[in-house]
């Protein structure tokens, strides 16, 4: 949808996503964490997104690369490729949205690797100086390449290294200053373990755990005298258990938390200010740090520095975390049904939600989909939306864990 200013308004905030340039008085309360390249933090495929946004513990699928890749050397498929579709701000408009292409290929029984492209695409957007001047048409995107090799460390664990490259093209003409494209690179580390199959009283069962730290990789910038931006560098932490019932109908079921590295924007002040942090009439401006440490630091230090840095203390720092919980019905390893809750807290970013999906498998081919409905007062830009993941499977049960 061309000549929509709302897209002028979301872009020039997506474009000005910078964890250090949150200014927050004294009186307010509200630190949402901010960084650059947000579009990594959005869930790529159907079956994830109807979990509650989840998969650094679920089994493995086609689209582990972008939740933990350690997963693939636990596939008994030889290899397999998964294409998903997003729409975004689908209630508003038609062309912005999220693709994802994602290889994975098992070399042996202990590894494996993967490769895939995640491209965020923010539509066409029509600038006319005048009424005689001719429509000049831009098309700002985002993506990413990623490539990852996995590892068995034993017959229950293994973990991965995954590389990535960045690229945020977001110029505009109009916006002034020297905008540039902007790229830098990530790493993400990995881990996964699965139990074997164990005998309980009515069912057998097999427990899941998983941990991923993504996007590791220095701060960036549009422009030569622009403000650095984070990698949205993040820290997922799951666990799960599988009962099956028999050889038709399993249950799964999995629950994750998730936090950002990245520095809380401290509470900044005027010199002089009153208790409401109102200016004072000397012309000083708000870059005295009130509470908080200063966020202008390295990215390996903000990791660090991202335990202990909100000014509320240690009870601020527990909101700062992201939680989840989803389970998975499946009969016959050919239909599935899902169900998953996200939960963020009110102060930083009110996300709650929940989802629903399905997945259908015929021969070597699975459908998976699902539809989010939003539980906050602030409206998801991914509210209603309906899913699309499909998946190729090449070489199935060729690989045989149990």
């Amino acid at each position: 949808m061309k000549n929509n200013i709302l897209i002028l308004i979301v872009f020039a905030f997506v474009f000005k996503v910078n964890a250090q340039e949150t200014i927050i008085f004294p009186n307010q309360e509200r630190r949402v964490i901010t960084t650059g390249v947000p579009f990594l933090l959005i869930a790529p495929d159907a079956r994830a997104a109807a979990l509650g946004d989840m998969g650094v513990a679920t089994s493995v699928d086609a689209f582990s690369q972008q939740w933990n890749s350690s997963k693939y050397a636990f596939s008994e498929t030889k290899s397999g490729i998964g294409v998903s579709y997003t729409p975004y701000l689908s209630k508003l408009v038609n062309d912005i949205f999220l693709g994802n292409v994602t290889y994975f290929n098992r070399l042996d029984e202990r590894s494996a690797f993967a490769v895939s492209l995640k491209y965020f695409s923010l539509g066409d957007i029509e600038f006319v100086a005048d009424e005689f001047s001719e429509a000049l048409i831009q098309r700002p995107n985002e993506f990413a390449i990623d490539a990852s090799y996995a590892l068995r460390l034993s017959d229950q664990f293994a973990m991965s290294v995954a590389m990535r490259y960045l690229s945020s093209d977001l110029r505009l003409p109009g916006l002034g200053g020297d905008i540039t494209a902007a790229s830098t690179f990530g790493v993400d580390v990995s881990g996964y373990y699965q139990s074997e199959e164990e005998a309980y009283s009515d069912f057998n069962g097999r427990w899941r755990a998983g941990f991923a730290i993504q996007n590791i990789g220095p701060k960036f910038k549009y422009d030569e005298g622009g403000e650095e931006n984070f990698q949205p560098t993040n820290l997922r932490l799951g666990a799960g258990f599988d009962f099956i019932f028999d050889d038709y109908n399993k249950v799964s079921v999995t629950a994750e938390v998730a936090k950002l590295l990245v520095p809380t924007p401290p509470v900044y002040g005027f010199v002089d200010a009153d208790s409401n942090g109102t200016q004072a009439n000397d012309g000083s401006e708000p870059t005295i740090i009130v509470e908080g440490r200063d966020p202008d630091v390295s990215f390996l230090s903000g990791m660090f520095q991202s335990f202990g840095d909100a000014p509320g203390g240690f009870s601020e720092e527990l909101k700062e975390f992201t939680w989840s919980l989803g389970a998975e019905y499946m009969y016959q390893d050919s239909f599935a049904f899902r169900a998953g809750y996200f939960n963020e807290s009110e102060e930083k970013g009110a996300r709650k939600f929940l989802a629903l999906g399905a997945g259908f498998k015929a021969n070597v081919v699975n459908i998976d989909l699902s539809y989010l409905f939003s539980a906050s007062k602030i409206q998801s830009p991914l509210e209603n939306t309906l899913r699309f993941s499909l998946t190729f499977n090449i070489g199935a049960g060729e690989y045989n864990e149990y």
